[in-house]
């Protein structure tokens, strides 16, 4: 009963996704058209996360190592367990973001617009969609928009999941432009939605994220990415609860 219930839970939850998709398109559309839009974008993206997510039991509680100032320009980088990280991360930031996402999204109907604007695609398996991503989001960086780039790539098949080796790519696009990175420990999501949900469904609660204080890139040179990565890593590792109720 339980396995169905959190199946049912999922279907409910595309339902809200679909409703919300109806309801916002002409405002998401309208506000895609053009570069200058896409801070009201990022608005209505954020009601476009919270009316599924309320309505499906999913709760946003997020905690900041410190205050952040939210007209410069970052780096964000969090781990990735769950198909609600996108979620959190989009009621999490109050810049003008963007994400950097696997391509297949461009043929999700709800992120396709999304991915054929503001966000960037990519094939993690393709050294020239990786340059060209990367290309078009240090582009983005000189307009003053702060990237969120998932450094593990994927979403592992191990449950409980573990936190993978980092890629290079965020580091060194902080350390070329002279940035700060900040480290986002999503702490649970793997426990309230695993992974896409098809194999164990998902069950309503609070999503809890650490936003940790920006790390300064000033000074560094491309050589010290490894050192930068590393850092960041352990900063995310150590606030990942596994057990976390």
């Amino acid at each position: 009963m339980k396995a169905i219930l959190r199946q049912g839970l999922r279907y409910w939850h595309f339902a809200m996704v679909g409703l919300i998709y109806v309801l916002t398109y002409p405002f998401v559309y309208y506000f895609s058209r053009k570069p200058s839009r896409y801070p009201i974008l990022n608005k209505i993206r954020k009601i476009y996360t919270l009316f599924p997510s309320t309505l499906s039991g999913f709760f946003y509680k997020i905690e900041y190592e410190e205050p952040i100032d939210w007209n410069k320009t970052y780096i964000f980088c969090p781990n990735h367990s769950s198909n609600l990280d996108v979620y959190s991360m989009s009621i999490a930031l109050k810049n003008n973001f963007f994400f950097l996402g696997k391509e297949e999204l461009l043929n999700n109907a709800a992120t396709k617009l999304f991915f054929k604007t503001i966000d960037i695609p990519l094939n993690r398996d393709s050294n020239i969609s990786a340059f060209r991503a990367f290309k078009k989001t240090s582009e983005r960086i000189k307009l003053g928009m702060s990237p969120v780039i998932f450094p593990e790539g994927k979403i592992g098949v191990e449950y409980p999941p573990i936190l993978h080796e980092f890629k290079n790519g965020p580091f060194r696009l902080a350390i070329e432009h002279q940035i700060p990175i900040i480290p986002v420990t999503i702490k649970n999501n793997w426990r309230l939605w695993w992974d896409d949900g098809i194999k164990y469904g998902c069950k309503p609660g609070v999503s809890h994220i650490c936003i940790h204080k920006p790390i300064e890139t000033t000074g560094m040179d491309v050589k010290d990415d490894e050192v930068l990565k590393k850092l960041v890593y352990d900063i995310i590792n150590s606030k990942i609860d596994y057990y976390f109720i």
